[in-house]
């Protein structure tokens, strides 16, 4: 026979008090959709919707929450609210912690969802996810989610400059390969766009069979040249001014970006990439550095199963970038350093294969060395510098 018993409100062991009221924000081009639970409301979850981007309406839904809550238990409880990473950047959370609201922004990939093959995704559901992901962060449980660290207004805006130059840069290749296919289908192959002659050279240039360029032809290069010089000025511009920064921070401490640049094969351009997408920051141990940069191996062990899926790619992609391209100089320009010499013998244990895979533990041993260097001056061992 099967006794029925009345089931507790909840297990005594994992009761919990609410001692603040939890938000989350699940953001829209259209829609702010906020998810709360409030002391007093038998820990149920209500959900309200803000048109998106006014946030005198967000901060109203905000102050009736804490009124309910201070009408159902006669006491003021903080508020602390969560939002996803994403393209609203992170003006909202600044807006909320200048109003003294505790806000966090976590990384959306590292909660945990079901795994079935199709699940139900809303903004409804999304908004709970996030409030539960919130209230266990909150707990003190391990490993719940990866909260983002929001870089401040001028950090953010330091960035802009290399971001800025590498577009520019990408501008000017589909601009140089635009001319030199519209003249290839002429037969003319020896142009060269960047020279700074080629005003003069397109004037005086012809067809394969020694004809003069067509007049609609040539006006339409023309304009292209007008685009490709405008480019050309805007890179000038923001590489001075990224040397400037480079200069004014060399002259305060730590200077980052003023040490890097004494080693043989970093330059103006490395370093700043480097000090603006990663350096800057702190970090507690070298295994956050290389995480940081995606750079971090990810291994896959299962029972019997054990396997390297390479590096997880879960970083800044700038920093990684630069990072790989650092890795094949450094072996140009450093040949004598430890870190060469580790690579070589790794590549040469391996009869030759492997060769990018080993490439890639390169440039994550060379961020954590230069991260080291940065942050308690140790060069790396057999290294040659620039400068005295």
């Amino acid at each position: 026979m099967f006794k029925t018993v009345e089931r507790p409100d909840a297990p005594a062991a994992i009761r919990m008090d609410i001692g603040a009221i939890f938000v989350s924000l699940e953001l829209s081009r259209s829609t702010w959709l906020l998810t709360s639970v409030s002391p007093g409301a038998a820990e149920k979850m209500s959900q309200h919707a803000t048109p998106a981007g006014d946030l005198r309406r967000l901060f109203e839904c905000l102050a009736e929450l804490k009124r309910k809550a201070l009408a159902r238990t006669g006491k003021t409880y903080p508020i602390i609210v969560i939002q996803e990473a994403g393209l609203d950047g992170f003006w909202i959370h600044r807006a909320l912690e200048r109003e003294g609201i505790e806000s966090h922004v976590v990384d959306a990939a590292s909660i945990a969802v079901p795994r079935r093959r199709r699940r139900a995704k809303t903004d409804r559901i999304d908004g709970k996810t996030l409030l539960r992901t919130l209230m266990a962060f909150k707990r003190g449980e391990p490993r719940v989610c990866a909260m983002a660290k929001p870089p401040s207004v001028e950090e953010e805006d330091r960035r802009r400059l290399g971001r800025e130059r590498k577009t520019l840069i990408a501008e000017r290749v589909e601009h140089v390969n635009r001319i030199k296919g519209l003249l290839f289908t002429q037969g003319a192959i020896d142009y060269q766009p960047l020279r700074r002659d080629r005003r003069a050279r397109l004037e005086a240039l012809r067809t394969g069979i020694g004809d003069p360029l067509p007049a609609r032809l040539k006006d339409l290069i023309s304009r292209e040249l007008d685009r490709l010089e405008l480019l050309l000025a805007q890179i000038k511009a923001v590489e001075a001014e990224r040397d400037a920064l480079l200069a004014e921070q060399s002259r305060q401490a730590p200077a980052a970006a003023g040490m890097l640049l004494a080693f043989k094969g970093i330059g103006p351009e490395f370093a700043a990439v480097l000090w603006l997408e990663g350096l800057f920051r702190s970090f507690a141990n070298r295994r956050q550095v290389a995480a940081y940069a995606g750079l971090a191996p990810t291994p896959w062990r299962s029972g019997s199963i054990a396997r390297e899926q390479g590096a997880s790619k879960a970083g800044n992609p700038r920093l990684r970038a630069t990072l790989i391209e650092l890795a094949w100089l450094w072996r140009r320009h450093q040949p004598k350093s430890a870190l060469t010499l580790w690579f070589e013998d790794r590549v040469k244990a391996n009869g030759g294969r492997v060769k990018k895979a080993l490439l890639v533990a390169l440039a994550r041993k060379l961020l954590v060395a230069l991260w080291k260097y940065a942050t308690t001056g140790l060069v790396v061992e057999g290294a040659v510098m620039t400068t005295a």
